[in-house]
């Protein structure tokens, strides 16, 4: 039961100086400090979950710091590094609780979050964006293949192939990238008749005929 999460975590906050005590006003423990300065609130709940961390978000209005208490598991969402990240997010505290051995853990302190920026990952994500024709996939997409800057120009790279047998050098008005994109045939589009000429595969056949049904070609 959550009670049993109690007496440990209220011997953490008083090892910290605080003065506990429980179900105050629909709060599961709440703590101050002699100066009456600093309110702390903690949630105990059996398990990591969204309703918690509502839970918790409404607490922030009555509360200087909010933590939140859960049973310390092996593999479960408490241990999810995505989970301390949404607390960092929201600025709230999580601890875990061994109630056995008595002994609790702090996983996220309660702390605005500034998250480290990745910019490799930003200049990926840009280039994508503007390397894309138009915006040809409504997000929340799952039953279709994503229309990747890459896919759109492979797939203009096969609506030439559709005319005539062509050489890389043959498609540069397309894409500079045109050699490397036949000759890694991601797709399984392209086929080498002979020596640095190639032509269009079934399957690009019917990649192109599912893409420009009314046989329209695709600006490069």
């Amino acid at each position: 039961m959550e009670a049993t999460l109690y007496p440990p975590v209220k011997r953490f906050f008083e090892n910290l100086g605080f003065t506990v005590k429980g179900e105050i006003r629909g709060c599961d423990l709440v703590a101050t400090r002699a100066d009456g300065e600093l309110v702390v609130v903690g949630e105990l709940k059996l398990g990591f979950s969204f309703e918690l961390l509502l839970q918790a978000i409404d607490r922030m209005a009555v509360a200087d710091e909010v933590w939140l208490a859960v049973p310390a598991t092996r593999r479960g969402r408490d241990q999810d590094r995505r989970a301390h990240k949404l607390c960092r997010l929201l600025g709230i505290g999580l601890l875990t609780v061994n109630a056995a051995r008595e002994r609790v853990d702090i996983l996220v302190e309660p702390a605005p979050y500034r998250p480290r920026p990745n910019t490799q990952k930003r200049r990926q994500l840009l280039k994508e964006f503007h390397a894309r024709r138009g915006d040809p996939t409504e997000g929340g997409s799952t039953r279709r293949p994503i229309m990747t800057a890459y896919r759109q120009t492979a797939l203009a790279c096969a609506a030439a192939l559709r005319e005539a047998d062509s050489r890389p050098r043959d498609l540069r008005a397309i894409t500079p990238d045109a050699a490397a994109i036949l000759q890694r045939n991601v797709y399984g589009w392209f086929e080498r008749v002979r020596l640095g000429w190639y032509r269009l595969a079934p399957a690009g056949q019917r990649a192109v005929a599912d893409a420009f049904p009314e046989n329209g070609v695709p600006e490069p």
